[in-house]
């Protein structure tokens, strides 16, 4: 390998980051997205690291499952259409120490910069993910879909709300996320609480949606991390359109017993606190 850019994991990053500008999710510095590396992906990378990495700077969150352990990241105020351009100066890696506290940069943003601000956000949600999965979730991905976004300002505030309207707008979704979608109301970005708020949520759901702000999703690897904000932002393009054509009236839907009958046959378990009795 001659250069850390011919390295597979770097390569998916930077699809990821390119597919999410192209479906119109990143405007200017929008969305940021981060990858928990595998052992060997580290050791594969590692001969390309800084001679001498950067500081070590405190995160204001900590988490002991997190420690020693290497993420990718973009870059704070970076654009995520530069990354497939310039993936050295606008990504990076990152190494947690020994207290699970604090990261210094081995890699990347060459012109200058730090992770994403919302890296305590993410840095959280790995910890609860890798917990609740076993260690199998590595991706956490923030953008801001606008249809998604849209309907923040018409829908309940609730996870049931949104939930089952995105299940009932296209038929793939009680399949794609049968635990539903959790909504944070609306607060200030980058800070603890917000990261606190979505975490706390992030145990049960796989997305959590940010009112007002955009959407924030967890999985294993960039396809199925990617393919649930693209089935959820097009379930929600849906939803939209139907509420436009039909002055806010939808005549019919999906019904909880058709919801009911696709898990069974795709051998899902739906969340029913969010279907009716």
């Amino acid at each position: 390998m001659k250069s850390i850019l011919d390295s597979e994991i770097i390569q998916g990053y930077i699809r990821m980051c390119n597919d999410g500008w192209l479906q119109g999710w990143h405007e200017r510095n929008g969305g940021n997205l981060t990858y928990r590396m595998k052992a060997e992906e580290v050791s594969e990378c590692k001969p390309f690291f800084k001679k001498t990495p950067g500081e070590w700077v405190s995160m204001g969150v900590q988490a002991d499952n997190l420690k020693n352990e290497y993420f990718i990241s973009t870059g704070s105020g970076k654009f995520l259409r530069n990354v497939i351009l310039a993936p050295q100066d606008n990504i990076c890696i990152v190494e947690i120490n020994d207290k699970g506290d604090s990261y210094r940069i081995v890699w990347g943003l060459e012109k200058g910069g730090r992770p994403t601000s919302e890296f305590p956000s993410h840095f959280l949600n790995h910890s609860v993910k890798k917990e609740a999965t076993n260690g199998e979730y590595r991706v956490i991905y923030h953008a801001h879909p606008a249809n998604l976004i849209a309907l923040t300002y018409v829908l309940p505030l609730t996870a049931k709300a949104f939930s089952r309207a995105l299940w009932q707008s296209a038929t793939e979704c009680p399949v794609v996320f049968p635990s539903g979608v959790g909504v944070v109301e609306w607060m200030v970005p980058g800070g603890a609480e917000i990261a606190l708020a979505t975490s706390k949520l992030m145990k049960e759901f796989d997305a959590a949606v940010w009112a007002h702000h955009g959407l924030f999703v967890s999985g294993p690897d960039f396809d199925i991390t990617f393919g649930l904000m693209h089935t959820i932002e097009k379930s929600a393009e849906i939803y939209v359109k139907a509420l436009s054509c039909s002055g806010g009236k939808i005549a019919q839907t999906i019904t909880d017993d058709n919801l009911r009958a696709i898990a069974k046959d795709f051998n899902v378990k739906l969340n029913e606190k969010f279907l009716e009795k």
